[in-house]
């Protein structure tokens, strides 16, 4: 094994540090606390390839792999996880239409994807099929050369907002076979937002329900065949679960160097914090857990991209540990600021409010359990 990373590797890892300390991380309060999608900001990752990573360089991506944005989203994310969540999102949905789509399709969709001209959103969750993905009731009836869509998609990233929406609907039996992927375009008539979520975190992306009534989209927007829709969705969520650990690995190390410069300057009983071993002892085991977490996710990340028939299992072992890990080190961190890492002058409260969702999304922590469960017992 080398740990080692290539000079390729280096380069967009420090491309992707710098963009974040110089464009995201002095925005990322105001984006917070004002709910602000950074469109300017996004299209600026854009443009140093950030929106299209393992899209073909044919259409504007980057072609580069799933050790690679795991990589670029832990440098983003320790900026703004918030921001670097929903630009992962946004590549999930592009990779999608570029793995599984068409020539045409490809051609139609992913220019204005990759630079970041339309944004994406990923559409799976319903109101009643959250964590029962295959239960979703969504249903897309064949008319001629249209689909006429009815049902609805609950807490979408970029709900309203974006302009490309990957949907999962129903076109046949029940259960995962009779599941097919379909893209609806903004401005089709029959498409509807709910209202805006108020959320406890990921501030700075919108969110709503995505509502289709007797919504008409071209058969010529389905992804793949009939009936594929739920295995795209599920190798889509592979590489996304490997991307929300890379965020929580993130979040997580930028609060941990905020916990070790705080602990030295602060003074308590004529000493540094960072001087009484109970402390040190705390710093200590925060680095190891998140050491852990990177190694697990850089583990899964190349098995994903070896196309090993351990990568599911690997990526769902990555995001329960590294978005459990993550968390409890951020919770570690502004323990040790005391009253002030729970107040918004400090950057700490934010990080833990964005790093709570990880636990749920891209499949909760508990299904990732069930993932690893069946494929230790052949279940």
């Amino acid at each position: 094994m080398d740990f080692a990373l290539s000079e390729e590797q280096q380069a967009f890892r420090d491309t992707a540090r710098d963009f974040a300390q110089q464009e995201m991380a002095p925005n990322a309060a105001h984006w917070d606390e004002n709910s602000v999608f950074p469109v300017d900001t996004l299209r600026q990752a854009a443009a140093l390839g950030f929106a299209g990573i393992y899209v073909g360089e044919e259409f504007g991506g980057s072609g580069l792999g799933r050790l690679d944005a795991a990589l670029i989203f832990e440098e983003l994310s320790a900026a703004c996880p918030s921001t670097a969540a929903y630009i992962s999102i946004h590549n999930m949905a592009s990779w999608m239409i570029d793995r599984f789509g068409n020539a045409e399709q490809r051609e139609r969709f992913l220019p204005g994807l990759t630079s970041m001209e339309r944004f994406a959103s990923y559409c799976l969750t319903e109101p009643g099929a959250g964590s029962d993905a295959a239960s979703l009731r969504t249903r897309a009836e064949r008319d001629g050369d249209h689909y006429v869509l009815n049902g609805s998609k609950a807490f979408i990233s970029g709900g309203g907002t974006s302009d490309v929406y990957v949907c999962m609907v129903r076109t046949g039996e029940p259960g995962p076979k009779g599941i097919s992927c379909i893209v609806v375009e903004k401005g089709t008539p029959g498409l509807s937002f709910g209202k805006q979520e108020h959320k406890l975190g990921w501030k700075s992306q919108p969110t709503s329900a995505v509502i289709f009534e007797n919504c008409r989209v071209p058969v010529a927007n389905r992804i793949g065949e009939e009936g594929e829709g739920f295995r795209i969705a599920m190798k889509g969520l592979d590489g996304g679960r490997l991307n929300i650990a890379a965020c929580s690995v993130g979040g997580a190390r930028f609060c941990l160097e905020q916990a070790i410069a705080y602990t030295t300057e602060r003074k308590q009983f004529g000493k540094p914090l960072n001087a009484f071993q109970a402390l040190q002892f705390k710093l200590a085991d925060m680095a190891t857990e998140l050491d852990a977490a990177r190694l697990m996710l850089h583990r899964a990340a190349a098995s994903l991209d070896a196309g090993s028939p351990e990568a599911t299992a690997h990526c769902a072992m990555a995001k329960r540990f590294a978005t459990d890990a993550g968390f409890q080190v951020v919770n570690e961190a502004l323990q040790l600021h005391g009253g002030y890492g729970y107040i918004k002058e400090y950057p700490i409260e934010r990080i833990f409010r964005d790093l709570r969702v990880h636990q749920i999304l891209e499949g909760t922590n508990e299904i990732m359990r069930v993932i690893i469960a069946r494929h230790l017992t052949g279940g």
